[in-house]
């Protein structure tokens, strides 16, 4: 009997994880409708979520207004701290220094996130700051939920800004 509930409440957990991810890459698709590199965030505390954001760099006109961030600063309101205590963070890609360090600041307990970045992922594909022990929080992560779907966003992104480049150039 203890086997099936383990098997159910595993299942209900991966398909919460799926929902959250979901909600993530609908809010990338949001950046990419407002012209910014599509990655979404949500920030979930006893199955509700309680933060949302999605790339604004441009938009915003600052350099620190990633997704992850954007969604932890409406967590940090939503809850009155700063301390984002039994928090996790979905996010459609893996995050940056910058990013990695403020979910430790905030101390997300867990990290789920969809592609990996091979130019500034701070989660293993670049730096692996997560699992650096000499740092005082520690976090559980978990990479490649919906990874399909988040690296096909961004690189249908990319190939477009390429294109509209290359006939900007050609009309010059």
């Amino acid at each position: 009997m203890p086997v099936i509930a383990h098997e159910a409440e595993a299942d209900w957990k991966a398909a919460t994880d799926a929902d959250f991810m979901q909600t993530a890459l609908e809010l990338a698709q949001q950046a990419q409708d407002c012209g910014e590199v599509p990655v979404g965030a949500v920030v979930v505390r006893d199955g509700v979520i309680i933060g949302r954001g999605y790339n604004r760099p441009i938009s915003a006109a600052d350099p620190t207004a990633h997704a992850e961030i954007m969604a932890m600063r409406a967590a940090g309101v939503h809850l009155g701290n700063y301390r984002l205590l039994d928090c996790t963070l979905y996010v459609t890609l893996e995050p940056c220094v910058m990013c990695i360090g403020a979910i430790f600041h905030a101390r997300i307990q867990r990290l789920v996130y969809a592609a990996t970045d091979p130019k500034t992922g701070a989660c293993g594909s670049v730096i692996d700051l997560p699992a650096e022990t000499r740092l005082n929080h520690h976090l559980q992560v978990e990479a490649g939920m919906m990874a399909a779907e988040a690296s096909m966003l961004l690189k249908q992104f990319f190939a477009q800004r390429r294109k509209a480049t290359e006939r900007s150039n050609h009309e010059n």
